[in-house]
């Protein structure tokens, strides 16, 4: 996975804004490189080889490990450094034990709330998904996924709610991203999502919300018999 995020001056932008915009880059970069396997689990992440991989300095990459410590995808030791946070197998269980809960909660109240034009909006992204995944285009596929995810979070119009799930997604999408290199698996989770899409369309929460359990019980079982550090296929 080649990933560069490149720091300099852009024009007359003001410094906050270009250090911000930078803080957000370096963040994704090395979120995007977790998530995929392309920094496995208890790998040491040695700040100069990562300085030029994704052109930036000292600074920037420190502050984006901070960041990625907190969403506990990054640990921080004085005496190892950083490196790429382990996910057990009780991690991941755990973890997707409240995520099914919180987007089953989401999707009793998005059926009661959802404009049509955020159904339209969810729909469109979901066959822009299923064009990736009949490519086999997995990277883009998954960055769909998360919106679609996301944007029925967003749906259910509960702040408190999309607090809570946004300071688990990153951990929620690493989890998620290896088994479905598992064509089997990549297979039914889409048809999986063929099926909520339509519970959406139907408003019709009830369905909604056993649907997205049994998505997250079903990636989890694929997890729990590979019996692996990886998480539950979406």
């Amino acid at each position: 996975m080649s990933v560069t995020v490149t720091e300099g001056a852009e024009g007359t932008e003001p410094a906050p804004r270009r250090k911000g915009r930078l803080h957000v880059a370096t963040v994704e970069a090395l979120r995007q490189m977790i998530v995929s396997g392309a920094l496995p689990p208890g790998q040491k992440l040695r700040e100069q080889e990562l300085c030029d991989r994704l052109g930036v300095s000292r600074t920037p990459l420190r502050e984006a490990l901070r960041t990625l410590a907190a969403q506990g995808l990054v640990t921080l030791s004085q005496n190892r450094g950083a490196e790429v946070a382990a996910l057990s197998l009780d991690d991941i269980s755990a973890l997707f034990d409240v995520v099914s809960a919180l987007e089953a909660l989401a999707a009793r109240l998005a059926c009661k709330a959802v404009s049509d034009e955020e159904v339209a909006e969810i729909t469109s992204l979901h066959e822009q998904m299923r064009s990736h995944h009949e490519r086999g285009e997995l990277p883009e596929y998954f960055a769909l996924n998360q919106r679609i995810h996301r944007a029925m979070i967003e749906a259910a119009r509960n702040p408190v709610l999309l607090d809570v799930w946004e300071r688990m997604a990153p951990r929620v999408e690493r989890a998620k991203y290896l088994p479905n290199l598992h064509g089997q698996r990549w297979h039914a989770a889409m048809r999986e999502h063929e099926a909520m899409v339509a519970a959406l369309q139907k408003r019709d929460g009830e369905s909604l919300a056993a649907l997205m359990r049994q998505h997250f019980a079903n990636g989890l079982a694929v997890v729990q018999s590979a019996g692996t550090d990886r998480g539950p296929a979406d």
